[in-house]
């Protein structure tokens, strides 16, 4: 997401709104760790570095892939994600799991190394510099090892994002404008965002027998889940600033958006 002071904002932000992030776990971000690991396949007894883990919807499933005899480091540096991390693997994980241990602390510092598995799903961004990122992660694997990279594909968002954009301009006020303004004028991710370009990406950072491949996935879209997707990704920074009213009718607005628009679906297909 840029310079280190943007990651900064934005681990920090996760940090203010983790309830809201956790809020579409159901619908997001645990059937897109499901398909992620899938594709990563941890294997009994392997040992796993599960960078940038969140609350932990990778992370669980594949400890419990691995078993007693492997291990998984989930690393995460928001405090509030560990937290509801360990509430998703249970008050008993310790007995039942030995084998998932949780860490707070930025994975682009983490030392150890030799894992026969790194996966890092839609953490990335979160990168003060992405490309020095993965360089990182892609070290921490045993030579022969594997490197599973989860991005979000070109698209993705885009339409429920014009929606928000517009109806932020028409109720947001002085504060809307300057929201959509700091919006638009954000760094772009340095990331790429087709199968093609994540191959070519990862091959560069030193993998090889790279295969990347879209997965597509589309939500349909409530009231409810609509608004749940604004306040719990990165698109909350539109609206977190406006006082009470403001938001309601930027709610209101948006809603209308979708309608007038026929967006009854939104995409959420990523590449892994």
């Amino acid at each position: 997401m840029g310079e280190q002071t943007k990651a900064s904002e934005a681990v920090q932000r996760f940090m203010r709104h983790a309830d809201d992030f956790a809020a579409i776990d159901a619908e997001l971000w645990q059937p897109i760790s499901i398909a992620a690991i899938a594709r990563s396949a941890p294997q009994f007894d392997e040992t796993v570095l599960d960078a940038c883990c969140g609350t932990g919807a990778s992370a669980v499933p594949t400890a419990e892939l691995v078993g007693p005899g492997g291990l998984v480091d989930a690393v995460d540096l928001a405090p509030a994600m560990i937290e509801r991390a360990r509430e998703r693997a249970g008050a008993d994980q310790a007995q039942r799991m030995p084998q998932l241990h949780w860490h707070v602390g930025d994975v682009q510092s983490w030392e150890p190394s030799g894992y026969d598995l790194v996966q890092c799903v839609l953490g990335v961004f979160f990168f003060d510099d992405v490309e020095a990122g993965l360089r990182r992660l892609v070290e921490r694997a045993r030579p022969g090892g594997r490197v599973a990279v989860t991005l979000w594909h070109a698209g993705a968002f885009a339409e429920l994002t014009a929606a928000l954009l517009e109806a932020v301009r028409a109720e947001g006020g002085a504060e809307g404008e300057a929201a959509v303004a700091e919006w638009e004028a954000r760094p772009a991710d340095r990331v790429p965002d087709t199968a093609g370009g994540t191959a070519e990406w990862l091959h560069e950072a030193g993998l090889e027998r790279v295969q990347s491949d879209a997965i597509p996935r589309h939500l349909p879209l409530d009231d409810d889940l609509a608004w749940r997707l604004v306040l719990g990704m990165r698109r909350r920074r539109l609206v977190e600033g406006l006082k009470k009213k403001p938001r309601r009718r930027v709610r209101e607005r948006f809603l209308e958006v979708l309608r007038e628009r026929g967006i009854e679906r939104v995409d959420v297909s990523t590449i892994t």
